[in-house]
């Protein structure tokens, strides 16, 4: 895939309805919600189908899940209707296609089996219906670390040729490190959550226009 001409955003993690606010001011073009209930950023479905209920047209929504059951996906969808499903445990290509919705495919760089460039890429290409990837860092807390990831252990892409999806940079990223990874990486969006945050599902304002006026000027 081509180099975009801008690099889109992804906050996630979102909790509080005057934070969703300062995103869509600030031009945000997708907001993330997680169901993962030991996540501190977890939000019931009830609240994120009020958190989402007056997002306007184009900006996308997405639900985050780590190895839900098919009645905890369905309730989400139900109650929000988010734009993508995103997945980042062990589900399979094809629980994550079931859902008839578009998906990203969330990777735990570094993880066993994804922690060389060709066991990472191998990976990858059992996702190659995926509307995206999300490269995040391998934590036992699955996103949200604040982590950063080795960039080379993504050099293996090349070799999947057009089975490579829109790439999603994600882990550790916040406005002193952003432009580093778009300039390595080139990637079609970011995807930052405790980087713009006072504390974990509390954003700050003065944070995430930081972090977007860098993207954007990247």
């Amino acid at each position: 895939m081509n180099a975009p001409s801008r690099t889109r955003i992804k906050i996630c993690g979102f909790t509080r309805a005057e934070d969703i606010s300062s995103a869509l001011s600030l031009g945000v073009d997708a907001l993330g919600f997680v169901f993962y209930p030991p996540s501190k950023r977890y939000v019931s479905p009830v609240q994120a189908g009020e958190l989402c209920a007056n997002i306007p047209a184009f900006v996308s929504t997405v639900a985050l899940f780590v190895n839900a059951s098919r009645a905890d996906v369905q309730a989400v969808i139900d109650a929000m209707r988010p734009t993508f499903l995103q997945f980042h445990g062990e589900e399979s290509p094809e629980e994550c296609a079931s859902y008839g919705l578009p998906y990203l495919r969330a990777f735990r760089v570094g993880a066993p089996g994804q922690d060389t460039a060709e066991g990472l890429a191998l990976f990858c290409a059992q996702f190659d219906q995926a509307a995206g990837w999300i490269f995040d860092s391998y934590t036992a807390a699955y996103g949200g670390s604040g982590q950063t990831f080795d960039y080379s252990l993504l050099s293996g892409l090349a070799a999947l040729g057009d089975r490579v999806r829109p790439i999603v940079v994600s882990g550790g990223l916040k406005q002193d490190t952003v432009v580093q990874s778009i300039h390595t990486l080139q990637p079609w969006a970011v995807d930052v959550s405790s980087g713009v945050e006072d504390a974990p599902g509390i954003k700050s304002a003065q944070k995430m226009h930081a972090f977007v006026s860098t993207v954007n000027s990247a």
